[in-house]
């Protein structure tokens, strides 16, 4: 749900009610969320409303005053108003000074944290990344350590045949020098009884 102006209106009234200074930090926890810089565009029209509704009424002189000194105490309440009218006017030009300065300055604070809030997301989603690329790595890795170990469970299968096979071959080689040896007794003895027939 969208943060209205009058939303941001309503939690700073309740705050002011309470005697806290209705502050971005504490209006964007009162409205449950919100950008520092929408927050803070409302702000300034509810410190205008506010100033507006502070300053004091202008009030002609108490009727009894009125009665008893006449136009001597109108001459001088029209004088006390018009002194406290102007310091009140150069307090308002100092405040309004102060104030734009302030303003300046909070601009700058909103700027910052919403530029802080971005790199945080920012961070937040290559940490998100760095993790999961962490997760691959290690069923990665535990994929070529079992293939690994099959490679070594095969080396030492094909070993242990190619040993059996070399000693079948020396078998069989002895078994053919036996023969070739029964071979050439047996052409010695044919060579001598032929010999001896002829």
């Amino acid at each position: 749900m969208a943060i209205t102006k009058r939303n941001i209106f309503d939690a700073a009234d309740a705050l002011d009610a309470v005697g806290q200074r209705p502050t971005l930090a504490a209006l964007r926890k009162a409205v449950g969320g919100g950008s520092f810089t929408t927050i803070s565009e409302a702000m300034k029209e509810w410190w205008a409303g506010r100033a507006a509704r502070d300053v004091p009424a202008h009030e002609p002189a108490p009727p009894a005053v009125g009665e008893r000194l006449g136009e001597v105490a109108n001459e001088i309440w029209g004088l006390a108003l018009q002194v406290a009218n102007e310091r009140l006017a150069d307090e308002r030009e100092a405040f309004d000074v102060a104030r734009a300065q302030a303003e300046q300055e909070k601009l700058e604070a909103v700027e910052l944290a919403d530029a802080v809030s971005a790199e945080l997301e920012v961070l937040q989603g290559k940490v998100s990344a760095l993790e999961d690329a962490e997760h691959a790595a290690l069923l990665d890795s535990a994929t070529l350590r079992a293939q690994l170990a099959e490679g070594r469970e095969r080396v030492a299968r094909a070993e242990a045949r190619a040993e059996e096979i070399e000693k079948r071959a020396d078998d069989l080689n002895a078994e053919l020098a036996r023969v070739n040896g029964q071979n050439a007794d047996l052409v010695s003895a044919l060579a001598g009884a032929a010999k001896a027939k002829g």
